[in-house]
C-alpha cells in the first residue's frame, strides 16, 4: 500500500459509522463515472476506423478548422 492510499485509509477510519455509508456511496459513484468514461472512450476509439470515410473527406475539410 503507498502513502496516498494509508492516508485515505487512516482518514476513513477517523469518521463515524454513519459516514462510511457516504463514502462507500461516493467511491461507488466515481468508480461508476470512471467505467462509463472507459466505456466511451473505447467506443469512440472502436468507432473511428469506420467513420473514417466520413470524418476525412474534401466536402467536409471546412469543417477540420473549426
Amino acid at each position: 500500500m503507498n502513502t496516498s492510499e494509508r492516508i485515505l485509509f487512516d482518514k476513513i477510519r477517523q469518521l463515524p459509522p454513519q459516514r462510511l455509508a457516504e463514502v462507500e456511496d461516493f467511491v461507488d459513484f466515481l468508480r461508476t463515472r470512471e467505467n462509463e468514461r472507459r466505456l466511451v472512450r473505447g467506443a469512440a476509439k472502436a468507432s473511428e476506423a469506420s467513420l473514417a470515410q466520413v470524418w476525412d473527406n474534401d466536402d467536409d475539410a471546412a469543417y477540420d478548422q473549426l
